[in-house]
């Protein structure tokens, strides 16, 4: 396999674990419990085979962790409570300022298009829109070497 090639599935499979990771986290918030549930829950999910799983893992453990930071920083961020989002949304921007905050070997432009992409793809019309405001004024606090 190629670098590219390599690279190019690496992404994809952690593409597919965020994806489950919103799933998961989405479901939390309508039904709430410990986080290895969600990893057991969705551990037979159609998509897991693509995904890759350590990272999804990550993703729920560490939001479920540090949920309460990440929803004061997204209260700041945004023009409301949290608990006012669309479960979805909300979803997509805690596990995207979770890798803005926890995982800084993923670039923030990552991040933020993933979390943009997902938007599009299960959140309201312009959800997307919200989703990309709010990551982006994150990143420039976050990350402004970066930036």
């Amino acid at each position: 396999m190629v670098s590219g090639a390599r690279t190019q599935a690496y992404s994809g499979n952690r593409s597919v674990a965020r994806k489950l990771a919103l799933q998961a986290l989405y479901r939390w918030q309508l039904n709430a419990g410990p986080w290895q549930d969600l990893v057991q829950e969705f551990g037979d999910a159609e998509d897991m085979p693509k995904a890759d799983r350590e990272y999804f893992r990550a993703l729920v453990e560490g939001v479920w962790h540090a949920r309460e930071a990440l929803d004061a920083r997204l209260a700041a961020l945004a023009d409301r409570a949290p608990d006012l989002l669309d479960p979805i949304e909300h979803a997509i921007l805690l596990v995207g300022l979770f890798e803005l905050t926890s995982r800084l070997e993923v670039p923030y432009r990552v991040a933020i298009n993933e979390a943009v992409s997902l938007a599009k793809r299960f959140g309201a019309t312009d959800g997307h829109k919200f989703v990309n405001a709010i990551l982006d004024r994150a990143a420039r606090e976050l990350r402004p070497a970066e930036h």
